[in-house]
């Protein structure tokens, strides 16, 4: 899923786990200084097929965050958030969120129909990066998105430098939103041994870099 404005954006576990949930567990960093957590669950649902067919696996994906900047002690930024989708195979089916996005509630309340099949920020997903167009589950709407491939890095995973793989996901909303020209930039993470998901990157407001590591 994609963050909210100020931000873009796991038990060191595959995403594709074979049975139960994968969780990711992410500390949040704004220009270096903790402001909170976000976590990821994604969970695998029985589903029945017909016969002499596969049926796609069906997922639940729940997301929750909590930020909060301080400055001198006080608390300038205040960022809740939580939404749960439904998915079958690589198609988003359902979302609901509820946001408190500094004092801003906003709610989203959507389904898709199957030949549709749209995607979400689902950073887990490695079919994320072959997608032009994801939804904003903080908003409903979908915006415009370009990836691109970057150079392989090193970044910290629970107290150890890991090999991985980047990419840039360059993030447009729909001009509806009257944020078209609010482009924001994303880098996103993969182990390069197994290709899970491991960390987060975004410029956000003022320059600033907000991160998402595990710890």
């Amino acid at each position: 899923m994609r963050a909210p404005r100020l931000v873009a954006a796991c038990a060191a576990v595959a995403w594709a786990a074979a049975a139960g949930a994968a969780t990711w567990d992410f500390e949040v960093r704004l220009d270096g200084k903790p402001i909170g957590t976000h976590r990821f669950v994604v969970e695998e649902v029985a589903t029945a097929a017909a016969a002499g067919t596969e049926a796609p696996i069906a997922r639940t994906v729940q997301s929750t965050a909590r930020f909060d900047v301080r400055l001198l002690g006080l608390t300038v930024f205040r960022y809740r958030h939580e939404a749960k989708e439904r998915w079958r195979g690589d198609c988003l089916q359902s979302v609901q969120s509820r946001t408190d996005d500094d004092g801003k509630p906003v709610q989203v309340d959507k389904t898709f129909a199957d030949p549709d099949c749209p995607m979400s920020y689902a950073y887990w997903n490695p079919a994320l990066v072959r997608e032009q167009r994801l939804l904003n589950p903080q908003t409903g709407e979908f915006d415009e998105v370009r990836v691109e491939r970057l150079p392989d890095g090193v970044i910290p995973v629970n107290g150890r430098d890991v090999d991985a793989t980047q990419w840039r996901l360059t993030a447009t909303p729909p001009a509806t939103s009257g944020k078209a020209t609010d482009r924001q930039q994303i880098t996103l993470w993969r182990d390069r041994a197994d290709g899970r998901w491991i960390g987060l990157d975004a410029v956000v407001k003022g320059g600033r870099v907000l991160s998402y590591r595990l710890p």
